[in-house]
């Protein structure tokens, strides 16, 4: 089923190996340092932060127009990761370890970085769509903020969390704990009654996100791993970089054995001109028919090393 009953006996550790929960707050974290060391710079310089607008964020962010994204769709994955204030980030990261760390501890490391790169694309996507198809929003276009920020990816971890176990409880010292599911029902209710507004595009997007948690999940649960090829692509350039991992994925049979057609254990005669001679002697005389085994193997090795 690829799900496996929970168990509070592990602890998914910040520096434990292949921790996708790591691996997003380090790049998260990254990125917010990055762009706000360059904001300094600009404030530093005595430049208007409407250019670092301009020049910097604007290559992170998600713009609302279609006509924009066409000179920058890496922004489709770079928007996800993005963020200016503070308390943006803290809320991101402390929303994304919460559940993230749940989903972890159920299903292990694998299914984290998916749900949360296809909750972040798909999210984006529908920021798109409903910003230009519907006119309510297509008419200032311009003027809607560009999306940025991992909450839509965010929102599919806590969905796809609360789909796999709705009944797991956190701060167990409030009334036996609090269940996921009603944690993520006010997530989403907040965003359901934020569509009719200005941010509707933002509020469209995490509730996209949502859905795709949910299906994620849902499609784990018949046997069906959609990030499957995300784990194998990222275990083949890890060997690529760390050949001491690739050399640990060797069998044993492989690492100990030759590669060889002949079974282990049989006895290899020992190539010699003389021996060769003698067998060649003996074909003459007797016939090829009149060879042992032995000297049948020892003659078709000699072909091969070209003796």
């Amino acid at each position: 089923m690829g799900i496996r009953e929970y168990s509070n006996k592990r602890i998914p550790l910040l520096g434990q190996d292949n921790n996708a929960l790591t691996w997003l707050i380090i790049i998260n974290g990254t990125i917010f340092i990055l762009l706000n060391f360059l904001k300094l710079v600009y404030f530093f310089s005595e430049v208007p932060l409407d250019l670092f607008q301009h020049q910097i964020v604007d290559w992170f962010s998600l713009p609302a127009s279609i006509e924009k994204i066409g000179s920058r769709p890496w922004t489709l994955i770079t928007a996800m990761f993005s963020h200016i204030g503070v308390w943006e980030l803290i809320s991101t990261l402390l929303w994304l370890w919460g559940f993230g760390y749940i989903l972890q501890d159920l299903t292990g490391n694998n299914k984290l970085l998916p749900i949360y790169l296809y909750g972040g694309f798909v999210g984006g996507v529908f920021f798109l769509l409903i910003n230009n198809i519907f006119p309510v929003f297509a008419q200032r276009v311009d003027f809607i903020p560009p999306m940025m920020g991992g909450s839509a990816a965010v929102m599919a971890v806590a969905v796809g969390t609360t789909t796999l176990a709705p009944e797991y409880r956190i701060f167990p010292l409030i009334n036996g704990g609090i269940p996921l599911w009603v944690l993520t029902l006010i997530f989403v209710a907040i965003d359901y009654a934020t569509i009719a507004s200005a941010s509707g595009g933002m509020a469209v997007a995490h509730l996209a996100g949502g859905a795709v948690g949910f299906l994620y999940i849902k499609q784990l649960g018949k046997g069906h791993d959609m990030g499957a090829w995300m784990t194998t692509f990222w275990n083949w350039c890890d060997s690529l970089f760390n050949p001491e991992k690739r050399e640990a994925n060797i069998s044993a049979k492989d690492r100990v054995y030759y590669k060889t057609t002949q079974p282990p254990y049989t006895k290899t005669p020992n190539l010699t001109q003389q021996k060769l001679d003698d067998i060649l002697d003996k074909i003459n005389q007797e016939g090829y028919h009149m060879l042992t085994d032995e000297e049948k193997s020892f003659l078709k090795k000699a072909s091969k090393e070209e003796l």
